[in-house]
Parts: structure tokens; sequence; C-alpha cells
């Protein structure tokens, strides 16, 4: 549970953080092309250090590597407080004077990112060392529960709170992260660190060459790579919320959440319910219904309809979700976990922040209904095409 507590906490404030950055930059800037800055800005990092922090994960304690990865974007979080509101000033003393700015933000985003390289591997291979594996599917849609839990709720208490201004956010953010980092640092496992064994491209590169072999989890992690890539409209949701469905901040927080609500609803049947045969059809049929269901939001005018199909969207993901991590762990031995889990989180980032930088273009050129629209017809025909492409997933059977 200090696990469970330790993610709940660090997500619920990293939610809040990218809620927070995402509308002051589109306050500062009105720019589409900022905005998916943003998320490319989140990306490259962890593109480049993913390899690094597959060897860490695999040779550090990797409740240590956490805690560290939530100290650092607490440190960020302070920092926007000050940029956002001033230093000293308030207080009648010497101080500096509000600072933040379009650069400032895009250099918060490198940072997260570069955590974010760190801190995903680590936390993904520590899951397997906690649980037995004939509990971990269960355990993966326990975990993830939380997971949504803070998804739902950091983006709609981060809306609430920006009512008060953007510091208010990222002060609460700061609190988030301490508390996230004081139950990693009460963790206990069995820390066997992978016998040392020399750097060369073979090891660095071990985590691919692993995936690349299993055809089965390489259909399963470059699924969801494309279909998040293509579909995803995270980045457009203040453009959205300001523009399209006229609400401001607490509507664009119930917009970053509502994809949560039907992950959380979802992963709590999967948690009770854990999928048991025909995986791979299911797998490939919930990409399918999340294409149908950003296509749907891309179209509607709607609040509540908006809603409702970004909530079909997140229940959709969840399941995807749920197989390819499982899926993952459960085929890899534990001293390679770090190295795989690394490979995975940079298909992950890629589907997330490199779709962020995607969208962005996209609405530069479309607006942001064609973009959403067009990545979700996209997003339909990836579900299509790996069916043809990777058989051995589709006729995967079990877990």
């Amino acid at each position: 549970m200090r696990m469970w507590f330790a993610r709940l906490f660090g997500a619920t404030g990293n939610q809040m953080l990218l809620v927070a950055v995402g509308w002051q930059m589109y306050e500062l800037t009105g720019s589409a092309w900022d905005l998916g800055l943003v998320g490319l800005y989140q990306f490259l990092p962890a593109l480049l250090l993913t390899l690094v922090a597959g060897h860490v994960a695999d040779r550090v304690h990797r409740g240590r590597i956490v805690a560290a990865c939530l100290v650092a974007q607490a440190l960020v979080a302070l920092l926007l407080v000050a940029a956002t509101h001033g230093f000293g000033g308030a207080v009648g003393v010497a101080g500096w004077p509000p600072f933040v700015s379009r650069n400032l933000l895009l250099v918060a985003s490198v940072v997260l990112g570069a955590c974010r390289a760190f801190q995903m591997p680590a936390q993904q291979a520590l899951t397997p060392l906690l649980v037995p594996a004939a509990m971990l599917p269960r355990a993966t849609a326990f975990s993830a529960a939380g997971i949504q839990t803070a998804v739902i709720g950091g983006p709609a208490l981060g809306g609430v709170i920006f009512i008060a201004g953007a510091s208010a956010v990222y002060a609460t953010c700061t609190v988030l992260f301490a508390l996230g980092c004081f139950f990693m640092a009460r963790l206990r496992y069995d820390h066997s660190p992978a016998p040392h064994e020399p750097v060369t491209l073979a090891t660095v590169f071990a985590g691919v060459t692993f995936i690349c072999q299993r055809k089965a989890v390489l259909g399963a992690v470059s699924l969801d790579l494309f279909a998040v890539l293509l579909g995803g409209a995270t980045a457009l949701l203040p453009m959205f919320a300001k523009d399209i469905l006229h609400v401001g901040p607490w509507g664009l927080g119930l917009l970053r959440g509502a994809p949560a609500v039907g992950a959380l609803l979802t992963s709590a049947v999967l948690a009770r319910w854990p999928l048991q045969r025909r995986v791979g059809n299911k797998l490939l049929l919930a990409v399918g219904v999340y294409g149908l269901a950003m296509m749907a939001f891309g179209a509607s005018t709607s609040f509540g309809l908006s809603m409702l199909a970004l909530a079909v969207s997140g229940a959709a993901d969840m399941v995807s979700v749920v197989v390819r991590q499982t899926l993952v762990q459960l085929e890899t031995p534990d001293a390679m976990r770090g190295r795989v889990s690394a490979v995975n989180s940079v298909f992950i980032g890629a589907s997330n922040q490199l779709g962020e930088f995607e969208s962005g273009v996209t609405a530069a050129w479309l607006g942001p209904i064609g973009s959403v629209v067009l990545g979700g017809v996209g997003t339909l025909a990836v579900a299509i095409a790996w069916w043809r492409l990777f058989p051995s997933l589709a006729q995967r059977d079990r877990l």
C-alpha cells in the first residue's frame, strides 16, 4: 500500500502540474504550436535518457529512484510558484517580481521529461517484486485504479484551484510530491541488483532486442504507441475548453479527468474480473473503440457529449494498459525489467508527449476539430492493420 499511496500522490501532483502548465502556456501565447511544444519538450529527454535510465533501474534501489524523481518535480513546482507569484515583495522585502515566461515553462517541461525517463521504468519494474506472479494482472489493474483516481482528481482539483491562480496549483503540487516521496522512501523490498557486466552496445540495447524478439510484446507496445500518438487530444484540451466548448479552467479540469473516469471504472472491473480468454482480440477491439470515441469527441460541440466520449476513450485505453503492462512484466526476467520497462516507457512517452506535439502541429494546420477527428480515423486504421501485422498478438488467448 505504500507504493500505491506514493503513486497516488505523485500522479495527482503530476496531473495538476501538467494542467497548470498547459493552461498557463495557452494564456501567455494563445498558440497551439506552443501547447504541442510542451509535450515535445517532455518527450525528448525521456527518449535520450531511456537506455541510461533502464540500466540504472536494474542496478539501483528502484524505490530510491522514484523518490528522487518526486523530489525533483517538487522543486520544479516550487520554482513555478516563485515565477508566477514573485518572491519576497509580498512581505515587504526585496525580492523578484513574477518572471514566468514561455521559455521557463518549456524548461520546466524538459526537467519533467527527464524525471519521467527515470521514474517510469523504476516504477513499472517495482510492481512484480511486491506481488506474486499469479496476482500481477489484478495488481496491475488495482495500481491503475489508483493512477486513474489521480488522473480524475488531479485535473479537476487543479482546475478548481486555478481559480485562485496558477501559483496556488503549483504550491499544492509541491505538497503532493512531498507526500509521495515520504511513502516511497518508506517502501521496503529485497533489492537484488543485476550482475555486474561491462557496458556494451548489446547490454545498452538489451531491452530493445528483448521486445523485438517477442512479436506479441512488440505488437502490444507499438499498438499503444501509434494509437495514442494519432488519437490523443490532451494537448488540445485548453483550446476545446476555451474556444469550442466555452468553459473555463474548471471545464478544462473536468475534460482532463473525464478519460480517467472511464478508466477507473474499467480498472475496478478488471481488478475484480481479470481478462482470462481472447485477450489479443479484446485488446485490438478496445483500441478500435478508442479511435471511434476520439472521433466523436472531435466532432462534438456539447460539453456533456465531449465528456462522455472522453470517458469511453479512457475505458478502452485501460484495457490496453492492463494487457500491455501485464504481458511485458510476466515475460521479462527481473534482471531485465528495468531496461525493458525503460523501452516500454519510451513507447508510452512517445504516444503521450510526442502525440501532444503531433496534435499541436496538425491543429495549427487543420484546426483542433480536424486534428482530433483525423487522429481518431488513424487510430481505427492502426487497430485494423495490427490484426494482420501481428497475428500472434491477435490470436493471443491468455496473458
